[in-house]
């Protein structure tokens, strides 16, 4: 397990020519152009255009989850990508690509996209509440607020329940599910969302939506993914990062970084206020309340480009920085047809063990306050989550069609 650990850490990084910021340093655009280094290009513009000020935190190490890590390193180099496809092949358990990903690598990208996929985040989640704000960042005020319960479910490559790793009966070779149930408002409440993510990276993935007004369940074709859900800066293909068939897209990775990015300790952020038994979320601020109000820290990434193969897809590519540690996608920027940014997204993720009691030990980096951002809109969209890592509530019986209708009566 030591080995797997350090050989995602161990990085030959392009050297700095500014020294990293220390612990406490308040980013501003005063001072942004001292650790330009260390920011994301239109980040550290948003900075200095005083959108927002970022606060450096210590950085810290997230260890592996231990079964997926025995997992890891029992079926080491067994994975392949395939040259002509870039599918995954011989693929068993555990992290498919454990070793450094060197940028020389032609497959580099590829391998980065799965690892995402594959990185341990959990046989299940429960996210409730799941509250998604929609603010106008030159008005700075709320415009919508949609309340959901978020649930997601591994079929296949389970942790918790080894030796046997896949759910029996699927037939359809299903990989993972998302669930998405609206609470409020009013005229929204009971509109669902189901997506079935199946193993076949060729096979397209399986989108129902039940809409309240309609009361029916509805299938989704594979275009309106990159369609903006429930009006939100948000499509279906941005859901845990990147949602999409990973054939999908010309993968590469550009580069190898030490960047700060929105990794802390949520049960640090408001230390000096008692105990309560109610959960805190943290909070937004910078222009509009649409940044992650959390310390950042430095920590080393992998920079992957991924360009749609499909002509019609709303973006001409995006980019993608991937924590090198834990595979988690962590800031992403993505691009208009002419080539110019149009949204930028920030993940705030929690160290597991400064969480929730139930997530201690998961090594799961634990999704707390999101933002994606319409830098040309002046819009964005927050979403604060109270996150469970496999929670017994989660059921089989919630990722069904049928479920859907019986849920919408």
């Amino acid at each position: 397990m030591k080995y797997i650990l350090l050989s995602l850490l161990v990085l030959s990084l392009a050297s700095h020519s500014q020294e990293s910021p220390v612990i406490g340093t308040v980013l501003t655009k005063e001072n942004v152009s001292q650790y330009s280094d260390f920011i994301d290009i239109p980040l550290k513009q948003l900075i200095e255009q005083g959108y927002v000020t970022i606060t450096v935190g210590e950085t810290f190490t997230v260890p592996m989850n231990e079964k997926f890590a025995s997992q890891t390193n029992k079926y080491k180099n067994t994975a392949t990508i395939d040259h002509g496809t870039g599918n995954l092949l011989n693929y068993k358990e555990g992290l498919p690509f454990s070793d450094p990903i060197i940028v020389s690598d032609d497959q580099a990208g590829v391998k980065i996209a799965w690892n995402m996929r594959y990185a341990y985040g959990g046989d299940s989640s429960m996210v409730d509440p799941f509250i998604w704000d929609y603010r106008n960042m030159t008005k700075d005020k709320i415009e919508r607020t949609i309340s959901f319960v978020g649930k997601t479910l591994r079929y296949k490559h389970r942790v918790s329940s080894l030796p046997e790793t896949n759910l029996p009966d699927n037939k359809a070779g299903i990989f993972s599910a998302i669930y998405l149930l609206a609470k409020k408002p009013y005229d929204l409440k009971n509109t669902q969302l189901l997506v079935h993510r199946l193993e076949d990276d060729s096979a397209r993935e399986r989108t129902w939506l039940y809409l309240s007004v309609q009361r029916r369940v509805r299938r989704l074709p594979s275009g309106q993914s990159t369609d903006a859900f429930l009006g939100s800066d948000i499509m279906i293909e941005d859901f845990l990062g990147y949602n999409g068939r990973i054939m999908d897209m010309k993968w590469k990775l550009l580069s190898r970084e030490e960047i700060l990015v929105p990794f802390f300790k949520h049960n640090k952020l408001n230390a000096d206020i008692p105990d309560s038994n109610e959960y805190d979320f943290g909070q937004f601020h910078g222009k509009g309340h649409c940044f992650p109000n959390v310390p950042w820290q430095v920590r080393k990434v992998y920079k992957i480009e991924a360009i749609p193969k499909w002509t019609q897809h709303p973006l001409s590519k995006r980019i993608f920085y991937v924590d090198a540690e834990t595979f988690t996608p962590v800031l992403g920027r993505f691009y208009d047809k002419s080539g110019d940014i149009w949204r930028m997204a920030i993940g705030g993720f929690s160290h597991p063990d400064y969480h929730l009691s139930e997530n201690k030990g998961s090594g799961v980096m634990i999704p707390s306050l999101i933002s994606m951002i319409d830098v040309q809109a002046q819009h964005c969209t927050t979403l604060k989550m109270k996150t469970s890592i496999n929670s017994a509530s989660v059921t089989r019986k919630n990722f069904t069609v049928q479920s859907l209708r019986t849920k919408g009566k």
